[in-house]
């Protein structure tokens, strides 16, 4: 019979675990490139026959190309620009991590073997007791939870510190693999940063010492002062290029404009005052602009097609800007806890569209940032509206969606559509796209409403998933002016660990901006924690391997040791082949030797 040899065992072992380990840990840490993940390219100009999105195959080559290890760039501070086919602005969307902490941790906020500890008080005589049968009797109550309370609750704490240290590091792997494959200008999470906003300040900060120092570090906050609020006469947040990343573009992605969600400050029957200003000390402004200017590649556009009140008052072609408008949507809906705070968003809101351009002019571009997702009819998307109250107060308790009178404030106010087509521009208002959070599934849709006159029809906001308005060409159509709504996926495991990636760039055939959207999934968690698990055994029975081998070669028989003192007995000799000479001739006769097996110990010699 063979004899098993653990170091064989081991040797096999990591023949068939090293090249696995290898396969699964270069899939996990490039995993955009498996994916094909790129940021959507720009279309053709619009006096070009091809108008439409370049396939996912062609943006996949041109970042690549962001990677070759040969491109000569001599200046490190632009190495994540693009070439000139990349779009501009394009931003890094997150939504929902959902950092949980210290409330999900039983032992946390019950004690480490509470009952153990009440247990020994008990035998001690340090508590008050009617009787010894009492005191008995409740000591063994106390042994009881110790083994199915207590100990439970041990083990159910020690493997939530676990998936919590390793969900960290998931999220983290998303941020860092994609933005560095990537290369985006930008970068926002799209709410719901904490699990929770009922923790104390204390736990609040440690969750966000880990959102900067351990999911998203080397990530700045954004600083108040380029935050501003909403102004006719402003400051640029910085510049956009064609082709290039000046020094201001390069200080946009490390930054990462937080969006505050319910789990951060809560719902509207929920914030207040102190919820709203820790969220803003540790992640920024709840609410604020940004404004981008893009630097035209044809200079000559600029002075003799753009509007000025003096030299050119008849055209309607601005600068080309993109305008972020990140908004607190949790309290737009009533009643709310603090109609002070509630007054607010409404007062940012009126500000945003006072302070904006008139519908008229071409070459602005308005990206919403927010929360909660804007009204739709149930079946569109997973989340069907739902709202619930508090039953001491009434305040609103939770949504799913806002109301429809509230969305109504986002497309006819901050993107000032109407149904009406003798209204201002037509009624087709403000180029832009609305993104946000919320539902973890993610959906993308079209809001529109039809201006073609119908008798004894209201003229309504209507909605369509993209795909299917994009297919029935309802998407640019004169006479239904309407809004795209990214409700992006979460990046949480549970969810596919997905991450959004908008690209907008700016048409000088038309003079407006265009926007296109992709996707870039990771996988579950247990991907992430599979391969780091198979990585760690290979690298101990790597060190283990190493240690044998170097015993073996200083003479110490390591099988010997490990299977006992049977593993002492010499194997089995092999047949050998002699030669014989047989009498009277000058020939020998090759024979073939009598097989010996000694058998020490078993009596025989």
């Amino acid at each position: 019979m063979t004899r098993i040899s653990p170091t064989g065992i081991l040797r096999n072992g990591l023949r068939v675990l090293v090249p696995l380990s290898l396969l699964l840990t270069v899939y996990l840490y490039l995993f955009p490139i498996f994916s094909r993940c790129a940021f959507p390219l720009p279309t053709a100009p619009s006096s070009t026959a091809q108008t439409q999105i370049q396939p996912p195959s062609t943006a996949f080559v041109e970042t690549a190309k962001l990677h070759w290890p040969f491109t000569d760039n001599n200046d490190s501070s632009i190495a994540a620009a693009p070439p000139s086919p990349a779009a501009p602005f394009r931003l890094l969307a997150l939504g929902d991590p959902q950092l949980e902490g210290d409330t999900s941790i039983p032992t946390s906020y019950l004690g480490v073997f509470p009952h153990l500890k009440s247990f020994i008080r008990h035998v001690t005589f340090k508590t008050p007791h009617s009787s010894l049968r009492q005191r008995i009797r409740q000591s063994m109550h106390d042994l009881v939870d110790v083994v199915f309370e207590d100990t439970y609750n041990a083990l159910e704490s020690a493997r939530k510190v676990i998936d919590l240290f390793g969900n960290d590091y998931y999220l983290a792997h998303i941020y860092r693999t994609v933005h560095w494959w990537t290369r985006p200008t930008h970068v926002t999470v799209l709410g719901d940063l904490m699990g929770s906003q009922w923790v104390n300040d204390a736990e609040f900060n440690r969750r966000a010492s880990r959102y900067w120092n351990r999911v998203f570090r080397g990530a700045e906050r954004i600083p108040d002062e380029l935050s501003p609020y909403p102004a006719d006469e402003y400051d640029l947040s910085g510049y956009l290029s064609q082709g290039g990343t000046n020094a201001s573009e390069a200080a946009w992605t490390r930054r990462i404009i937080n969006v505050a969600g319910n789990h951060d400050i809560g719902y509207a029957g929920d914030i207040t005052e102190n919820l709203t200003a820790r969220f803003e000390k540790a992640f920024g402004k709840v609410n604020y602009e940004l404004r981008f200017e893009l630097v035209l590649s044809n200079t000559s556009l600029q002075t003799h097609s753009l509007y000025d009140p003096e030299s050119n008052p008849t055209s309607t072609k601005l600068v080309p800007e993109l305008r972020l408008v990140i908004l607190n949507d949790m309290n737009l809906d009533t009643p709310a806890k603090s109609p002070e705070l509630q007054d607010e968003t409404y007062a940012f809101i009126n500000k945003v569209i006072n302070t904006a351009a008139a519908v008229e002019f071409q070459g602005h571009y308005t990206i919403i940032l927010t929360h909660i997702p804007l009204y739709k009819p149930a079946g569109v998307c997973v989340d069907s509206p739902m709202f619930d109250f508090h039953s001491h107060d009434g305040t609103l308790r939770e949504q799913n969606q806002l109301s429809q009178a509230a969305s109504n404030g986002f497309l006819e106010g901050i993107l000032g559509m109407s149904g009406n087509p003798n209204g201002a521009g037509g009624g087709k208002g403000r180029r832009g796209i609305i993104l946000n959070g919320h539902d973890h599934e993610g959906c993308d849709i079209y809001h529109f409403i039809n201006q073609t006159e119908v008798e004894g029809k209201d003229k309504e906001w209507e909605v369509k998933r993209w795909k299917q308005a994009t297919k029935e060409k309802v998407v640019g159509r004169e006479d239904a002016p309407g809004v795209r709504e990214v409700t992006v996926r979460s990046m949480m495991g549970d969810f596919g660990g997905n991450a959004g990636l908008l690209s907008v760039w700016f048409d000088e055939e038309s003079w407006e901006w265009k926007a296109e959207y992709g996707t870039c999934p990771l996988g579950t968690q247990h991907l992430w924690w599979v391969v780091h698990i198979l990585d760690f055994i290979v690298a101990l029975l790597f060190i283990v391997y190493v240690v044998v081998s170097l015993l073996n070669v200083i003479g110490v028989d390591v099988d010997s040791l490990v299977l006992g003192r049977a593993a002492s007995l010499p194997p089995l000799k092999v047949p050998e082949v002699v030669n014989i000479k047989e009498s009277g001739s000058g020939e020998s006769t090759p024979i073939q030797s009598i097989e010996v097996c000694e058998l020490k110990g078993k009596g025989l010699d």
